[in-house]
């Protein structure tokens, strides 16, 4: 049967119409570049990721949301034109192999107001909902708390992989989706779209990204939050595209964060495996650890190339360790690396959220490298030039 006759599958062309009617109307998405990004994203998902039926009613209801907010945003950076002139360009952001403490790091950084950063709910619901009172979030903010906790219920351990929350900061990666150029196999097993993506240029993603923030930044502002001095961002996508994001934000600093690859790797795995499990009722292990090992040792070796192509000094390293048994010092070296003064106050506030948030307080996370296909030795020689470079002096 062909994709377009069956009622079952994703198509384009209906995708489009539902994000329309629900937009009332509205009709320009931005830029186009994301049209054949969604054209060969919904053909794998249709051939490949066997969803299951609630996984196909849950990633059609995904995507035309990606488009309704696309049509939303649109439609207000034309009613408000000063929305386009806030200046972002000077993000402090922090890169690095997933479970390497960039979550901790971002979220204790965030307590400071001086920091812009997204709560899940803006990445999740990024504009506005027909007829929300521009001062007051308070729907998309409970449609949000409603989505975790569903989540959380259905799969319970992702807790102990990425401790979720509604209303506290997180990675911008659910922003940088609206592209559909973006790592959208982190909710499916989608190889052709994967390998497609591999080819594409990603600056859309980035530009995309900005004009989001700056979307955000006018809400934030709306809602007469205190104006912050910088924007905070993280997420591991980054590391694939680092030379792009240090051109759409040329005054960027980056924080890499390290760990030994064996104790993050499987841990990532898990965690893609863990979502697929939501949109699909056979979800491989093992192809789930085959992908995101190639796609983080590649990452980190292209962020290596990077670096060392930058200005040294935009530049600051951290490990886990010392992220995990001396907090403080390492956030005296953010805040002297970001040209911050580290004052009384956001001392006080950091230790105050690191006493209540401590890794201690979390459920152990229980995975191996053999349940993802991955060996030790697959570690050693994948990751080889980074553990020469970051990690011969360390205990991870």
């Amino acid at each position: 049967m062909n994709v377009q006759d069956n009622p079952n599958q994703l198509q384009v062309e209906e995708l489009l119409q539902a994000a329309r009617e629900r937009a009332a109307g509205l009709s320009y998405f931005g830029d186009d570049n994301y049209q054949q990004a969604l054209d060969v994203l919904t053909h794998a998902l249709n051939t490949e990721a066997k969803l299951s039926a609630a996984g196909i009613a849950m990633m059609r209801e995904r995507l035309i949301g990606q488009l309704l907010n696309r049509l939303l945003m649109e439609d207000y950076f034309k009613r408000f034109p000063e929305i386009e002139q806030i200046e972002i360009d000077d993000p402090l952001v922090i890169v690095g192999l997933p479970r390497t403490g960039t979550t901790m790091l971002q979220r204790t950084l965030a307590v400071d107001p001086r920091f812009y950063s997204a709560a899940w709910w803006e990445t999740r619901y990024p504009a506005p909902l027909t007829e929300e009172d521009l001062k007051d979030a308070s729907r998309r903010i409970e449609m949000a708390k409603v989505e975790v906790a569903q989540t959380i219920e259905a799969i319970p351990q992702i807790l102990s992989i990425h401790p979720m929350s509604a209303t506290l900061c997180d990675e911008e990666f659910m922003l940088m989706e609206h592209s559909f150029l973006c790592a959208m196999d982190a909710y499916a097993d989608v190889p052709s779209y994967t390998a497609w993506l591999d080819q594409q240029d990603q600056r859309p993603v980035y530009t995309q990204l900005k004009r989001m923030l700056q979307f955000l930044q006018w809400q934030k502002m709306q809602r007469g939050q205190a104006q912050g001095q910088r924007w905070l961002l993280k997420a591991p996508q980054h590391l694939h595209t680092l030379e792009i994001l240090l051109s759409v934000f040329p005054k960027a600093q980056v924080i890499l964060t390290h760990r030994e690859p064996a104790q993050t790797i499987p841990s990532m795995a898990s965690m893609a495996h863990t979502l697929w499990q939501i949109y699909s009722d056979q979800p491989d292990p093992r192809s789930a650890g085959r992908q995101w090992n190639h796609r983080m040792a590649r990452g980190i070796h292209h962020t290596m190339q990077v670096r060392d192509q930058q200005d040294s000094k935009r530049f600051l390293d951290i490990h886990f360790s010392d992220t995990v048994a001396k907090p403080m010092e390492v956030l005296e070296t953010v805040y002297q690396f970001a040209n911050l003064s580290f004052s009384e106050k956001a001392r006080v506030d950091a230790q105050q959220w690191i006493a209540s948030n401590s890794r201690e307080k979390r459920a152990g996370h229980d995975y191996r490298l053999e349940t993802f296909g991955l060996s030790e030795q697959q570690m050693q020689d994948d990751y080889a030039p980074y553990r020469a470079r970051h990690l011969q002096h360390t205990s991870q």
